[in-house]
């Protein structure tokens, strides 16, 4: 069950006579969040009418923007909550308590109410204005001996006779990354003991089902593996030969370890005394094994939908050709870069080539503006017939070397064109940066499916919001009494922006 919590909050009330800062970033952020769309959204989770009631939206989503913010762990968020009042007053508390304002546990729930698509919904009517109004100074400034008020129409080049449409404006710089997750950096070897060592446990655990009974345990000669691991896990260096010998010698026990189980299940071993854990991990080994089979096999590194993790099966190896880490393991995140803010365009744990979604970017461009960028820089990667074609039928300059032959004057003035686009596109790169060094997008720790694309998104969604709020400290125009606060909505507020 669950209630809206939005309501006007005059101020927070302190021991000791203290009153809040209205400096203070936590109490700044309390009046810039769009609250009444987070609610919204979050209600979205609740359906029925009877049970315990749910915590209020507004604690959820700046308990978790703690956390994003802070990059500390769910026991430390509770802890900073409880002993801040002004991050109580960002939570929505109506008073000062010492008590905790709930279990660490429940960091978990509020992951998995705020999705990925819902923090893009909230991304959008955050920043979306703002960066309208980075567009529309760029256009000013770029016409300032043409005045266009920007609802010129052009001539559609697409051939489908539409001249209603607004001229294209603005630039739009894309690019994508890796979230690493925090996993053990995978190797085969490496894999498969962590798989003998689970099966043992399993086996231990279903052998508990014939407790009584006259059978004898089944054979797993565990301590004869562990020691054929770690006689080659030691070695300094190894060549090719000794490297596949380890492998068949964990391959062989992982199989007969699967037979066992197979075996013991015949004679009416019962799976569900496994842990919903184990059990999920024991499908994820006996997908691990086949493929590790048939790489061995095969002589080969490579397999469709490689695992890499067994708690994690859905991480994938991204090859991205750095030079510190030319392989990572975990999510690729495709972005836009509008006037300084950064938004999400597609998430996904799978490998994918981010050029094929330069349509998709421009498209929600001009859903979110309604016009088209004038133009989009992104590497040579975009640079496709298709997308090409894409730009060229709706008059948007695509940042990729022309085709053909080019005289030499030409050639020159594409040049320059080149080495500025690519000067600018340092901030999408710095962008990213940012992200990894500050707000922990270098590292992520959830592991669940679902709440690991949770953490990716807000981490981006913090990383604007405190771009807001740098603009604000910068410009010095956040005039706040602490004394009888008055709430506004994030709506009005644009109007101090401005």
């Amino acid at each position: 069950m669950y209630r809206s919590s939005i309501y006007g909050q005059q101020k927070l009330d302190i021991p000791f006579g203290v009153s809040l800062d209205a400096g203070n970033r936590w109490v700044k952020l309390a009046f810039l969040m769009p609250w009444d769309k987070i609610d919204f959204e979050y209600s979205q989770n609740f359906t029925g009418t009877n049970g315990q009631e749910a915590k209020p939206s507004r604690l959820a989503f700046a308990a978790l923007y703690i956390q994003n913010r802070l990059v500390i762990t769910d026991e430390e968020t509770v802890n900073q909550i409880q002993e801040n009042p002004s991050m109580q007053f960002f939570c929505g508390f109506e008073s000062y308590t010492t008590d905790p304002p709930f279990d660490s546990s429940l960091m978990v729930h509020f992951r998995k109410r705020i999705s990925a698509e819902m923090m893009k919904r909230i991304s959008e009517e955050a920043f979306a204005a703002e960066a309208l109004k980075v567009i529309e100074k760029e256009t000013h400034d770029d016409d300032d001996d043409n005045i266009d008020d920007g609802t010129d129409n052009y001539t559609d080049c697409n051939g489908t006779g539409n001249t209603e449409e607004k001229k294209p404006k603005g630039t739009l710089l894309l690019d994508a990354t890796c979230c690493p997750s925090d996993i053990h950096y995978p190797t085969d070897i490496g894999l498969l003991n962590h798989a003998r060592e689970l099966t043992e446990s399993i086996i231990d655990e279903l052998h508990k089902c014939f407790k009584g009974q006259a059978l004898i345990k089944m054979r797993t000669y565990r301590e004869v593996a562990r020691r054929a691991y770690l006689s080659f896990a030691k070695m300094r260096k190894f060549t090719y030969t000794q490297l596949r010998h380890a492998i068949r010698q964990q391959l062989q026990y992982v199989h007969r370890n699967l037979n066992s189980i197979a075996k013991m299940v015949e004679l009416g071993a019962d799976l569900g005394r496994l842990s919903k854990e184990l059990y999920g991990k024991l499908l994820v080994i006996s997908e691990l094994y086949r493929q590790q089979k048939l790489m061995y096999d095969e002589q080969t590194n490579k397999v469709e939908d490689r695992i890499v993790s067994i708690s994690q099966p859905y991480l994938r190896p991204i090859v991205r050709g750095k030079a510190r880490t030319p392989v990572e393991f975990g999510a690729k995140v495709a972005t836009a870069h509008i006037g300084g803010f950064s938004f999400v365009i597609h998430l996904e744990y799978d490998n994918f080539s981010e050029a094929k979604y330069l349509e998709a970017s421009a498209e929600e461009y001009k859903r979110m503006f309604g016009f088209y960028p004038k133009t989009i820089i992104a590497d040579k990667l975009y640079g496709t017939m298709d997308n090409r074609k894409y730009c060229k039928t709706r008059g948007i300059r695509l940042s990729a070397p022309k085709l053909g032959r080019k005289s030499e004057a030409e050639k020159e003035s594409e040049r320059k064109q080149l080495y500025e686009d690519h000067c600018e596109r340092n901030a999408i790169e710095g962008s990213y940066g940012t992200g990894k060094r500050k707000y922990g997008l270098d590292l992520i720790m959830t592991k669940l499916f679902g709440t690991t694309l949770t953490a990716i998104s807000f981490k981006f969604f913090v990383k604007n919001m405190e771009r807001v709020l740098r603009l604000l400290v910068l410009l010095g125009w956040f005039i706040l009494e602490v004394k009888g606060f008055k709430q506004r909505n994030f709506l009005k507020l644009q109007l101090v922006l401005s």
